[in-house]
């Protein structure tokens, strides 16, 4: 699938399910309706997805979910067909596989040697019949690929000057130019911060994003959120596009690092594994993959331990690698904000780390090797389609004067009257639910009479009709968090959960949040927020044009009764 580009209309997500890679029809198939069914969307929908995917699958609807339940935890190997019922064995007799095995020797000679001895005792015993020089290779060809396994069993994947990674999968992706493969992964940074009024927070989270070509940071993530596909998106985010800091950050050079890559490979952690992931490598074109072994993940792993030596030993609240190293007055001394952290740390990155030769790079340093290693300019996606694909997103319908429901709220917006019955996609940002984006979708085919249909790519445009916002909660910000905590403290009091109930829970909470003194945990979000803007709200270009027969539409009432959310995080 091709990268977005900024030629591209802004109102336009383009992306096509990763299916060229599958072996088969069959297994693109089954890609194409398990990438449909793990789009967000509530218990009656997912249950008319299920049905239709058993349709088309032709088998029963538990079949789909245990082929959903595979493909979460042994990704395209999902779909390999299954093999022969006599796979793994020959139909020659055991005599002649003892011989072959006998002959090789454990590498003393050669599969083509071996063939010549099989046919050289066939001829001596004068027998007619006798394997294949093929037939010996198959033989053999447990053993050889044994013997390869354990040579490179303390091997991370250097061949020579060559790095290749192995998949979970079983794919190995041979790494050979920039941009090509970046890998991500979490650390707890080894310091303590204050809030801007100098009180003891805590430890921050820094996730980062390598070039595993240059071994460059291209991007990175700070802040108290525990690791999570939210934080993932954010690095993400921070990592393809081109970056811009002021002269207080004291940059000795441009961070020219930017761009989107073809492969992201890392751990098996829940936060790699998570559709929202999926969703975005889909839709900006890059494929996630899991390390087949821990050992693979040291180019991401072990510039953590430089960090400690390098940079955060030298800083106020620097607490130690572990606990028999830690500082007596690490407490006393920290003094350090995040934002001062991120400068600092920004600058550390640009002016030494990426300027710095790696061990296997040769003379080159980091960042001159991501320059000289692209095969090609790379591709600056706009800002606000970076935010759209790495908001999260849902299904909803459309009721009659433009209204949505989500999280127990009603979102309105009279642009979106002329839509009424439709369902459409809502982008939203967990930080802030009160604004949200709405969607239309559609499902394209390519135009092509060579290729059958089933093997067709399928291409999903989407077309933004209009920003939608809570009724009564104008101006205020309320985050997906705090909407499902008053929901649960609504049903526990024994209320009905519906539009109003939750406002009235909303503001009393604002209320009490004015008169209670702030926790540790509200002061880490005042300084989360200080480094990390939440999207700004986006209005279409051109005001929404209504259908020409919106009478077709379906016209439904706002329901007023309870309404439970099963949106999957």
């Amino acid at each position: 699938m091709q990268s977005s580009n900024s030629s591209q209309p802004e109102d336009f997500v383009e992306g096509n399910a990763i299916v060229s890679e599958l072996a088969s029809a069959d297994a693109r198939l089954k890609l194409e309706v398990i990438q449909q069914l793990i789009e967000p969307c509530d218990r009656k929908t997912y249950g008319d997805r299920l049905k239709a995917a058993a349709v088309q699958l032709n088998c029963s609807v538990r079949t789909v979910q245990r082929l959903v339940k595979k493909w979460e935890t042994e990704g395209l190997a999902a779909f390999a067909q299954a093999g022969r019922r006599d796979s793994g064995t020959h139909r020659i007799s055991e005599e002649w596989q003892k011989f072959i095995i006998d002959a090789y020797g454990k590498g003393k000679c050669t599969p083509a040697q071996v063939a010549i001895k099989v046919k050289a005792k066939a001829k001596a015993e004068g027998q007619d019949y006798y394997p294949s020089h093929m037939t010996v290779y198959r033989v053999l060809e447990p053993l050889i690929e044994k013997q390869k396994q354990a040579s490179n069993i303390r091997n991370i994947g250097w061949r020579g000057s060559r790095l290749a990674l192995k998949t979970r999968d079983g794919e190995e992706l041979a790494v050979e130019y920039s941009n090509q493969v970046w890998q991500c992964d979490h650390t707890r940074a080894d310091v303590l911060l204050v809030d801007r009024h100098g009180e003891l927070l805590t430890r921050p989270w820094l996730t980062t994003v390598i070039d595993t070509y240059s071994r460059c940071i291209v991007g990175f993530n700070l802040g108290f959120d525990a690791p999570s596909s939210k934080v993932v998106a954010l690095a993400l985010r921070h990592a393809m596009l081109p970056k811009q800091y002021s002269s207080a950050y004291k940059l000795y050079e441009n961070w020219s690092t930017f761009g989107t890559p073809e492969h992201l490979f890392t751990d098996g952690g829940k936060d790699f594994r998570s559709n929202h992931l999926q969703q975005i490598g889909i839709q900006l074109g890059f494929t996630c993959h899991l390390r087949d072994r821990p050992s693979e993940g040291g180019i991401v792993e072990r510039p953590f331990g430089t960090f400690n030596t390098e940079f955060f030993s030298t800083l106020p609240g620097y607490t130690g690698s572990n606990v028999q190293e830690r500082p007596a007055e690490a407490e006393k001394e920290a003094c350090l904000t995040l934002r001062e952290l991120e400068q600092l740390f920004v600058a550390y990155v640009v002016n030494r780390y990426n300027r710095g030769l790696d061990a296997r790079m040769g003379n080159q340093t980091r960042i001159d090797r991501w320059e000289a290693g692209l095969l090609k300019p790379p591709t600056e996606i706009p800002e606000r389609q970076l935010d759209i694909c790495l908001m999260k997103q849902t299904r909803r319908t459309i009721y009659r004067g433009g209204y949505l429901q989500f999280e127990n709220l009603t979102y309105q917006n009279d642009a979106l009257a002329a839509y009424a019955g439709e369902t459409v996609v809502m982008r939203y940002d967990p930080r802030d639910i009160t604004t949200v984006l709405v969607y239309r979708s559609e499902i394209e085919r390519e135009a092509s009479e060579h290729i059958p249909s089933e093997q067709r790519l399928k291409w999903i445009k989407e077309t933004l009709l209009a920003s939608a916002y809570i009724q009564g909660l104008e101006g205020e910000q309320l985050s997906l968090e705090e909407a499902k905590e008053m929901s649960r403290s609504i049903r526990r009091e024994g209320k009905a959960v519906n539009h109003q109930s939750m406002l009235d829970t909303t503001h009393d909470h604002y209320a009490f949040l004015d008169q209670k003194k702030k926790t540790r945990r509200d002061r880490q979000k005042e300084e989360q927020a200080a480094i990390r803007p939440s999207p700004s709200p986006v209005q279409p270009s051109e005001p929404a044009e209504p259908d020409p027969a919106p009478s077709t539409q379906a016209e439904v009432e706002i329901p007023m009764f309870e309404v439970w959310d099963f949106d999957e995080e």
